[in-house]
């Protein structure tokens, strides 16, 4: 009955951090028009010095966004284009949504990124362009550079997802692959004026690696991007011609994305709406509610996800013991994007690889509960956003013939707490501030 009651108290923290991160709400708060002037944070436009108004984005939280946009100015929205994770689209009066496929990209996405660049060039200085922007919009954008083909593309997205690399590290590489990423979007956009509004999925909310940062300066280069690739030693697997295209910009034979100091981004403004600390807070306030003492340890935990289930287990273990870094009934939050290094052949996700690893650090443990979730609801290639794990999991997995060692061994957390009946589906929230851990001693 603890554990159940432990089950549904995490449930309430993760959809509280939710609800503080969802999309529609954090445009309205942010953006407002009042008689003609349209104000965005602290930016005010005066509507009668401009002709047009056009809308473009990607990402999972597009629609909600879009749709938000459309509620607030309303038909003096000339035209727009957003594109979304396949499922997470809709029907809306002025904006058109257009679904592609994420993680890895498709040629629905490369059509989308061509009909928002015939888009924005008509575009002129008289004219304001809103772009909207969430995680997944990276691969929901996907325009590769000449000689590069888009089943390149994904073998390189494919493999940079394997290896282990961060999500700074692949949007690097992919902003010098692509002809829209790196601020070559605000490229095509100029001169009208841009105004970005951003729902972040990057650890720290670095703007440049939010998407691949299509509307901002970009501080990575080519020569970073070479770095990358020898660092996971992944030469020999990539496409010859994306090898090829990377070390004739290294050697300066291409040009770099845009930097600072090009005039272009002078009549940019780019905002954050929504981040993982948001949600966290909003996490802690009903954790405390429920009668927690609550603790955030960070909202930019990065690493692998095994490797970093280490920490949480070892926060775990001295409250139980000691009562540090805060006693029970305690429930410390954490936030940000772990990788995973795979090394077998299952299915899973660093939500559901965490979990997993945690209920061996954890094993025989009462009275503790951890939930690790993906904010958007999809935890890698599987429909699950997490896992429940606790002090029995692994146990209760011996019990009916499961080895929890073996399956992380094989990267197989997916099908482990399919068969427990311990995976968290939320189906698609459409948002994304990364991920959530929640642990839970009482």
């Amino acid at each position: 009955m603890l554990l159940k009651k432990l089950r549904e108290d995490a449930k309430r923290i993760f959809r509280a951090g939710l609800k503080a991160v969802e999309p529609d709400q954090a445009v309205k708060r942010y953006v407002k028009v009042k008689e003609k002037i349209l104000k965005i944070g602290q930016k005010k436009y005066n509507l009668d010095e401009i002709n047009h108004i056009f809308v473009v984005g990607m990402g999972k939280a597009g629609f909600p966004m879009a749709k938000a946009i459309e509620e607030i100015i309303g038909d003096r929205i000339s035209k727009g284009i957003v594109v979304v994770k396949y499922g997470y689209g809709g029907e809306l009066k002025k904006i058109r949504i257009l679904e592609a496929s994420h993680p890895v990209p498709d040629e629905a996405g490369i059509k989308a990124a061509q009909k928002i660049a015939n888009l924005v060039r008509n575009t002129d200085e008289k004219d304001l362009v809103i772009c909207l922007i969430s995680g997944g919009g990276s691969a929901l954008l996907p325009a590769p550079v000449n000689g590069i083909s888009l089943e390149e593309k994904q073998l390189t997205t494919e493999l940079l997802l394997k290896c282990g690399a961060s999500i700074q590290e692949i949007n690097t590489i992919r902003k010098h692959l692509s002809w829209i990423k790196g601020g070559q979007l605000a490229k095509l956009i100029y001169p009208s004026s841009l105004q970005a509004l951003i729902l972040s999925d990057v650890v720290g909310d670095e703007l440049d690696a939010i998407a691949s940062g299509p509307t901002v300066p970009d501080s990575t280069t080519f020569d970073e991007s070479w770095e990358i690739i020898k660092n996971y030693n992944i030469q020999s697997q990539l496409p010859e011609s994306v090898i090829k295209h990377i070390k004739m910009g290294k050697e300066g034979m291409l040009p770099e994305t845009p930097k600072k100091e090009d005039p272009i981004f002078k009549k940019v403004d780019n905002l954050i709406i929504g981040s993982n600390i948001l949600a966290l807070e909003a996490a802690k306030e009903e954790a405390t509610k429920l009668g927690y003492n609550c603790l955030i340890l960070s909202s930019s935990i990065q690493g692998e996800a095994r490797e970093v289930v280490k920490v949480h287990a070892a926060i775990v273990k001295e409250i139980s013991s000691s009562k540090n870094p805060v006693s029970a009934p305690a429930c410390v939050l954490s936030g940000g994007e772990t990788t995973v290094k795979v090394r077998g052949e299952g299915l899973g996700g660093r939500n559901l690889e965490f979990s997993l690893a945690a209920s061996i650090q954890i094993k025989g443990m009462k009275n503790v509960l951890i939930l690790s979730a993906a904010s958007d609801g999809t935890d890698g290639p599987t429909d699950a956003a997490g896992a429940f794990t606790d002090g029995s999991t692994w146990s209760r997995a011996i019990d009916i013939g499961l080895n929890p060692q073996k399956f992380l061994n094989n990267n197989d957390s997916y099908h482990f707490f399919q068969q427990l009946g311990d995976l968290f589906i939320t189906g698609p929230t459409n948002t994304n501030v990364m991920d959530i851990h929640i642990l839970l001693v009482v």
